[in-house]
């Protein structure tokens, strides 16, 4: 569904977006994240055909931007951070305006209208002027003019900003009914939202991609192996030294646990070996009292801040190799 190739985008002297490559599959959910500056905002702009790369190749749906805008422009539903509405318009005639605009056929825009005010819970506000509603209801707005011409792909940059969590929460089923049917892209700047509705991530940090994968997988790639918490009541040294000698342990730290006469035993795995059915039944062989044990594994934030860092300090390296 896109092809990105050797990508640059630079405004004078300045890189906004420096050789970067990547592909979305059709059908794929992808959050495309990076700091303020780090140029997705250029990449989604050059993405829709609103802006044309300064290099590289850039495909959507099989058409390129660069030569044929209007034809990417057509497959493409775009929700930017601050949705292009029109306050004095009341909201089903923006969205007859909107398909007018996308050249929706005459004789399906009303069905189409009515399904995005649907989709978007907007129907009780269709004849109410834009300018009277909430800034939740304006994005609604903003998310059903990018639906409303049943795009190939969409773009979504901060798709739940100024909703209520009653909102977020449908906000990400109808990005999930969406999935499968149309190509997903979003950006938002809360990183928790990004790992609840997509299935891979794409991180780009000063012009660069600096990873493109899975949540789980780049978890992985950091921590080294899984982690697992035991709560455990026994001899410590004796657990100390047991814990080491378990299968499939890589590493075992035994700190105190506030509660008295507990231990709390941090476990980190092998690569792809899970053990906590092993640890539980040595642990408790080896005469101790399991009280409790849980997996835990890094979050989206920690692993932003890492990939961020990591491209940060390698984009100086080259900086400096280059001088």
């Amino acid at each position: 569904m896109i092809h990105v190739e050797n990508l640059a985008k630079r405004f004078g002297s300045i890189a906004a977006v420096d050789n970067i490559s990547f592909d979305v599959e059709a059908g794929e959910v992808v959050g495309l994240l990076g700091p303020n500056g780090a140029g997705k905002s250029t990449t989604m702009r050059i993405l829709t055909g609103a802006m044309p790369p300064t290099e590289g190749i850039v495909q959507v749906a099989g058409h390129d931007v660069a030569t044929t805008p209007l034809e990417v422009k057509a497959r493409v539903g775009y929700l930017p951070e601050v949705p292009p509405l029109y306050p004095e318009m009341k909201v089903r005639n923006y969205l007859r305006f909107v398909a007018e605009l996308k050249r929706v056929p005459r004789k399906e825009r009303a069905g189409r209208v009515d399904s995005a005010l649907a989709r978007c819970w907007l129907e009780e506000r269709a004849d109410q002027p834009i300018e009277q509603l909430s800034k939740g209801y304006k994005q609604r707005v903003g998310l059903a003019q990018a639906i409303l011409h049943d795009p190939d792909l969409l773009i979504l940059d901060e798709p739940t900003s100024g909703l209520d969590p009653r909102q977020i929460i449908e906000v990400r089923q109808l990005i999930r009914d969406l999935a499968g049917d149309h190509t997903v892209v979003l950006s938002s700047h809360i990183l928790s939202e990004i790992a609840a509705s997509v299935e891979r991530i794409i991180v780009i940090n000063q012009g660069r991609v600096v990873a493109a994968d899975s949540v789980d997988r780049l978890a992985q790639r950091f921590s080294g192996g899984e982690h697992v918490t035991a709560q455990v009541r026994g001899d410590v040294d004796a657990l100390r030294r047991m814990l080491p000698n378990v299968a499939g342990v890589a590493s075992a730290t035994v700190v105190d646990d506030p509660e008295a006469g507990v231990w709390r035993c941090d476990l980190v795995a092998e690569p792809d070996i899970d053990i906590r059915a092993g640890a539980a039944a040595s642990i408790v062989k080896a005469g101790f009292e399991l009280v409790g044990m849980s997996r835990s594994e890094m979050g989206l934030e920690e692993i932003f801040l890492r990939l961020t860092e990591q491209g940060t300090n390698d984009h100086a390296k080259s900086d400096n190799q280059a001088a």
